[in-house]
């Protein structure tokens, strides 16, 4: 019966992995497109309140990421799986907002970006908590 469980923890561990790689590889680029896109602004201090901006969800992400090897099975496998979906996400939205700016302002999708990636982890992570509560034991599942 033990054997049941290790090919999860197994897979789970890599889903962890690749989550933590994804979320610092999507940090990274969002910065980088971040100056990219502001590459004609002179100021000093909007990049730097922006960088905070963007940062904001993967810090948000790295600090849970953290915290889950507490978390029941069900809600870790959801924080990396979110993980490996806002990471991307975020990279092909700031990717094309900064190669193929519109006629307006590129700076909305970097400012609007950042609440709604928040928005989704408070929705998905307590919703995937509050079902691995909720969800019956069985005996494999120690």
């Amino acid at each position: 019966m033990e054997w049941t469980s290790k090919p999860e923890r197994g897979f789970l561990r890599l889903l962890r992995r690749a989550s933590l790689v994804a979320a610092l590889a999507g940090a990274v680029g969002s910065i980088g497109f971040m100056l990219y896109a502001g590459r004609r602004n002179h100021s000093l201090l909007l990049p730097v309140l922006f960088t905070i901006w963007v940062l904001s969800p993967f810090v948000a992400l790295g600090f849970a990421h953290l915290a889950s090897k507490r978390w029941p099975v069900l809600t870790q496998a959801t924080l990396y799986s979110l993980m490996l979906v806002l990471a991307p996400g975020s990279l092909a939205i700031y990717g094309h907002a900064a190669l193929h700016p519109p006629k307006a302002q590129a700076a909305f999708v970097f400012v609007a970006v950042p609440p709604a990636s928040w928005l989704l982890m408070a929705i998905v992570v307590p919703v995937s908590a509050l079902i691995s509560r909720r969800r019956p034991r069985f005996p494999l599942d120690k």
